[in-house]
Formats: C-alpha cells, structure tokens, sequence
C-alpha cells in the first residue's frame, strides 16, 4: 500500500486517506442513517466501584483476623473493634435475622448488621435487577476477573452447550430452596434459639475457620472453580451461587431492564457477545431474564446510540453514572440507617467472647 501511494496523484492519495479515515455510517433497516453511540466511562466507572468495594472486604478480613486473634491469643496483641461488615459473608444468619424481624418486627441482637447489608443488596435487586452482583459482589469481580484474563490469554471463552447450561443453571436455585426451605421450617423460637447457640454467636470465626483450615477436598473444589472461571463466564455465579439466585428472583418484579429498540438495531450482534450472562440481547424486546446482572456491557458494546437503554418503565432512562448512584446509594442508606438507629453492631461481654473463640475449634453445627 505504501508503494502504491507513492505512484497515485496527490488528489487521488488525499481521496484514498480520506475515504479510508471516515468512520462507517450506521443505517436501520431502512437504509437511513443512525447516530453512533458516543463512547462513554460506564465499564470505568463499574470497575472502580467493584475495586473500591474489594478494597473495602479486604480491610474487612484483616481487621476481622486481627480481632479473632486478640481473643485468641487471650488478650495478646492490639485490641480493634469488630467490623460488622463481615456478617455480609452470613447470608444463612442474615435470612434467618430477616424472618425474624418480619415476624415480630423486633431487631435481633446477633448478627444484625448482615441482615441489614441483605436488606439492601435486595433493594438493590428490586430497583436495579441484579446490579449488586456486577457491581459491588467481590467474588463477581473476581470471576470477572478471571474470564477476561482467560479470554486474553486462550483467545476465547468456552459457551456451554444448551443441554448442559440450563441444568447446571438450575443448580444454585436448588441450593438456595434447600436453605430457604429449611429456614422456612423454623419458628420465631427456634431462629432465636439458633442465634443465641455458641455456634450462632460465633458463627462468624467458624467461617474464617473454613478457610484458615481448608481440607483438601475443599481447596480442590475452589481450585477446580477457578481454573473453570478462566474458561466459562461466571462459573460460580451462573451454576452455583444461592445468593445470586435470590437476588434474582428478586430482579424479576424490578421495573429496571435493558431495552432494545429494534428500528435503531443494525443488528450485529454485539451486545449478546459482550453480555457476559450469555443473553440473547440482539434478539429481545426488554431483558427480562434473572441472570440479567446490570452491568450495561451490552449497552456499551451497541455501536447505534439509540438501539439499547437501561430504564425504569420505559420513561426514565438511566445512563451508566445513574445506575452506579442507584447501587451505592441503597447500599450507603441501609447502613447508615443501620447504624443511626443502633442496630449494627454484635456486642457480647469480653469473658464470653473469650470463652466462644479460644474453643470454636470444637463447637459444632447445632
């Protein structure tokens, strides 16, 4: 091509370097013109709320080791206080702080603040589908994570046959029945109970346990998972997470949806490869689907400006800054709430607490 410039007219070289610097005109189907979609910060935007959450979990795990340790060790050491951020990793206790609440609309004492931080990651849910899973989910992140790297690594990522998916789909939905039923089973008597039993009060320290002791079948399922995630999108968080199952029963009454207008679709396909759900976007009205998890990465991949729309109903669209406010702001509201109002906290007696921690090694499931 260089050579060949160099025996062209000046004009016809000028002509050349315009035509092939012009971007493509996008047309519908009717051959008329279409904007193109500004590039916007959204993925950018996304990221750092995903990093800026993971930072936060990760101070939480070490100032939570450092105050197990401190009763471990019998006072030894630096004393902190205990972040009720890690009850989040609770969310069997949180369930059953939630029934409990709805019954007799008495706050517990043990464990609140995990009920509180479900409380709002299903508010999130309602308003803004399953946005707390692409948004602010540590493990989502993490897995995403591990997808994109396999992608760039290897070239591609592995889609599931259709016969293999949707059964292995149904799997987290199994799991999080099981619990919700055997959580269901339970009188008000019997969530208090459960609460109140060495195991319940230090349910917490048993599950830094779990992974402090990891048995070998454990570590192997956890390898297994992520070397899995390098291959197939979201692993865990299509086929196995009971959370995510309930959030997205919870998206399913959510008035928010991706929206595809099919008059600006120039139909190329590209929203369906960059959703990472594996949703047919490029063929849908609106999304409807509870795997949708709001991460707007259809929207961002659309090349046609008009084509697809993250609204409530069909009157209010939301852009990408809209649905990052919407998410922190339920959250930050609950928690402050939370704390305003004195229910956030566990506080049990120092003599107890050095009782339950220096001996979870031997307390069982009740």
């Amino acid at each position: 091509m260089p050579l060949l410039r160099a025996f062209l007219p000046t004009s016809a070289t000028s002509a050349t370097s315009a035509t092939s610097a012009a971007p493509l005109i996008l047309r519908d189907k009717q051959g008329r013109p279409l904007a193109r979609r500004a590039a916007d910060r959204t993925q950018t935007l996304r990221h750092a709320v995903q990093v800026g959450f993971a930072v936060l979990n990760v101070w939480i795990g070490i100032e939570f080791y450092r105050w197990v340790r401190f009763y471990e060790t019998a006072g030894q050491g630096a004393r902190v206080d205990r972040p009720a951020g890690v009850e989040g990793w609770l969310p069997i206790a949180g369930l059953m702080n939630l029934k409990y609440w709805i019954l007799t609309w008495d706050v517990p004492e043990i464990h609140a603040a995990g009920m509180f931080l479900l409380v709002a990651f299903l508010g999130i849910s309602w308003v803004l589908r399953k946005a707390f899973c692409s948004w602010l989910c540590p493990i989502g992140a993490l897995s995403e994570l591990l997808w994109e790297g396999g992608r760039e690594m290897f070239g591609r990522n592995v889609s599931l046959p259709r016969w293999i998916d949707l059964p292995l789909r149904s799997l987290k939905y199994i799991l999080f029945g099981l619990f919700f039923y055997a959580i269901a089973q339970m009188s008000t008597a019997d969530l208090k109970a459960f609460l109140y039993t060495p195991y319940g009060l230090v349910a917490d320290v048993k599950m830094l346990d779990f992974f402090r002791a990891m048995g070998r079948t454990s570590a192997m399922v956890i390898g297994v998972l992520l070397v899995a995630s390098l291959f197939v999108k979201n692993v865990w968080c299509r086929y196995l997470c009971p959370y995510g199952a309930m959030l997205g029963l919870v998206a399913l009454v959510s008035p928010t949806r991706i929206r595809r207008t099919a008059d600006a679709c120039i139909d190329c396909g590209k929203c369906a490869r960059a959703c990472p759900s594996l949703l047919p976007v490029d063929r849908l009205a609106s999304v409807r689907s509870a795997e949708c998890t709001t991460c707007l990465l259809c929207i961002t991949a659309c090349p046609s400006r008009d084509a697809l729309h993250c609204s409530v109903t069909r009157r209010w669209a939301l852009p990408g800054w809209a649905v990052a406010a919407g998410v922190l702001g339920v959250f930050f509201l609950v928690v402050v709430a939370a704390r305003a109002t004195g229910h956030w906290h566990t506080v049990l007696p120092d003599d107890l607490l050095f009782h339950l921690i220096q001996g979870a090694g031997a307390l069982g499931h009740p």
